[in-house]
C-alpha cells in the first residue's frame, strides 16, 4: 500500500499547475494519504529495532520525530511563503534556482525509489514465509518463491502507480489504514490472550545493533518526503 503512495507521489511532482485544481482532494482522503504513508511495515520494524539497540534506543526514535515535525513546520513556512511551492523541488527552485531543483529532485527521486524497491523485496520475504513451498513455473522457467513472489508484488502494485489523483488513490490507502490497525490488533491478540505474552526482556543499550536500530527508525518516517505533494 505505502508503496503505491510514494510511486503516485512521484508521478504527481509532474503535474502542471493547470491541473492541480482537479487533481485537489479533501482533508479527510489526504488525512488517509498520510497515514498510510507513515503507518504500516513501521510498527513492525520498532519492536525489532529495540532488540537490536535495546531499550534506550527509543531516544533515538524521538529525536528523529522532532526533526521530521520541525522540518515539517519549516516546510508549512515554506510552502505558506510562495503560492508556486507545491514539491521539494519547487524549493530548491525558488531557494537555489534550477540547480537546486535538479539537486533536489534527483535526492527526491531516489529516495522515493529505493524506499519502494525495499518494500518489494520485504513484501516478497514475508509471503515466502508464510508460504515457504510454493515455487513459480512460467513457460519452462523455474522461478523460486521470494523472487516470483516479489514480482508478483509488483504486478499487483503496478496499476496504482497510474493514478494521477490521490482523491483515487485515498481509496487504497483506506484499506492499508485498515491493515495497519487489524495487524496491530493481531498483535496484541496473540501477546494478550494467545499464551505468548509480553515479557520484558533485551539490553538497555547495545552499540553493536545501533546502526540497525537508526536505520529502523528513519524508516518509520520515510513518508516524510510525500508531504509537500499531500
Amino acid at each position: 500500500m505505502e508503496a503505491s503512495s510514494i510511486d503516485t507521489v512521484k508521478s504527481q511532482t509532474d503535474i502542471s499547475p493547470s491541473e492541480e485544481k482537479w487533481q485537489g482532494t479533501s482533508f479527510l482522503r489526504t488525512c488517509f494519504n498520510g497515514l498510510n504513508a507513515l503507518s504500516g511495515v513501521g510498527m513492525l520494524s520498532i519492536p525489532y529495532a529495540l532488540s537490536q539497540g535495546g531499550w534506550l534506543s527509543l531516544i533515538i526514535l524521538f529525536v528523529v520525530a522532532i526533526l521530521c515535525f520541525y522540518t515539517g513546520l519549516l516546510l508549512r513556512r515554506c510552502m505558506d511563503s510562495n503560492p508556486i511551492i507545491k514539491t521539494y523541488p519547487d524549493i530548491g527552485s525558488v531557494a537555489f534556482g534550477s540547480k537546486g531543483r535538479a539537486m533536489i529532485s534527483t535526492f527526491m527521486y531516489i529516495e522515493l525509489y529505493l524506499v519502494a524497491v525495499e518494500f518489494l523485496i520485504l513484501e516478497g520475504d514475508n509471503l515466502h514465509k508464510l508460504f515457504p513451498d510454493v515455487n513459480f513455473h512460467i513457460a519452462g522457467i523455474s522461478i523460486p518463491g521470494k523472487q516470483g513472489f516479489v514480482l508478483l508484488t509488483a504486478l499487483v502494485v503496478l496499476p496504482t502507480t497510474w493514478l494521477r489523483s490521490l482523491g483515487l488513490l485515498a481509496y487504497i490507502s483506506a484499506g492499508g489504514v485498515l491493515a495497519s490497525i487489524i495487524l496491530v490488533c493481531s498483535v496484541f491478540w496473540v501477546g494478550a490472550f494467545d499464551g505468548i505474552g509480553f515479557d520484558e526482556t533485551g539490553s538497555l543499550w547495545n552499540w553493536n545493533g545501533l546502526a540497525t536500530a537508526i536505520s529502523m527508525y528513519t524508516f518509520c518516517y520515510c513518508g516524510h518526503a510525500v508531504f509537500p505533494t499531500l
